[in-house]
């Protein structure tokens, strides 16, 4: 097994632990007899310069990823690109970034006080991507930033993990229908984001997504431990596009709203 097949296989595992429902709607698939491939594994970071996309790409890169398209994301001060290899069965990776300068000099403040511990021999790791939290942070710290940003404060939390994974419509077959999809996952228990709508983007787009609202863990920081969200499932079906091919890149306006699964709010 090569080391990137093993840092997939190792984010997966990683995944399912703090998103049991993914593991539970594979099996639901499974059991209808469907194969599930995964179309594309999201990434968070900030545009700090010791964690920005460009750090964290390189070992995808370095493992014969390609720079496929940038992103950005006006309300909720992001960007992001995504990465596709040249082998088709690897899924692509979006990796986005909160802009920090977009920020209060008290945000900024708690945000750099975590980043400037991370040792640059740990962030260098083949496998840091799943390397989680490895700073202190206290209930305070996370409830200051999220009063101006649920995904800095998902990330401050959570760390550096896969924020979710993504079925690909196209390979179902009794499920080949978003729609159809939905209601059998809302029939089997499972809540979707329903911001912007249940179903984000349309053929016209060449793109149709919709997410599961992120399971509930309890984490501990260092003054109490508290709920809140951590992953979520994706499923994405995919249309031909100008150039006769299916569309392999992300539509802005429907991925803002799956940012959202991670919202408490929501």
């Amino acid at each position: 097994m090569s080391k990137i097949e093993n840092l997939l296989k190792l984010m997966w595992e990683d995944y399912i632990k703090l998103s049991p429902q993914a593991k539970n709607i594979v099996k639901l698939l499974e059991r209808e007899g469907e194969e599930v491939v995964n179309d594309h594994i999201a990434l968070r970071t900030f545009n700090h310069p010791k964690v920005c996309i460009d750090i964290i790409a390189k070992p995808f890169l370095e493992a014969g990823y390609v720079d496929s398209g940038e992103y950005h994301f006006e309300e909720k001060k992001l960007y992001a690109k995504h990465f596709q290899h040249p082998n088709e069965d690897y899924p692509k990776v979006f990796i986005s970034e909160l802009l920090l300068e977009k920020f209060s000099p008290e945000f900024n403040q708690i945000i750099d006080s975590k980043i400037s511990g991370l040792k640059p021999s740990a962030i260098a790791e083949f496998n840091f991507s799943i390397s989680g939290r490895t700073w202190d942070l206290t209930v305070k710290e996370y409830s200051k930033l999220k009063k101006e940003s649920d995904y800095g404060a998902w990330l401050s939390a959570i760390g550096y993990r896969p924020n979710h994974f993504t079925i690909l419509i196209n390979k179902l077959k009794k499920f080949s229908d978003i729609r159809v999809l939905n209601e059998f996952l809302k029939d089997n228990g499972h809540k979707l984001n329903d911001a912007g709508g249940e179903v984000k983007g349309s053929e016209a787009v060449c793109l149709e997504q919709s997410s599961t609202l992120a399971d509930k863990i309890e984490i501990d920081f260092d003054d109490s431990s508290l709920i809140i969200p951590s992953c979520y499932f994706e499923f994405a079906k995919r249309y031909i596009d100008h150039t006769g091919k299916f569309y392999q890149g992300f539509v802005a306006t429907s991925a803002d709203k799956i940012f959202e699964s991670t919202n408490k709010s929501q």
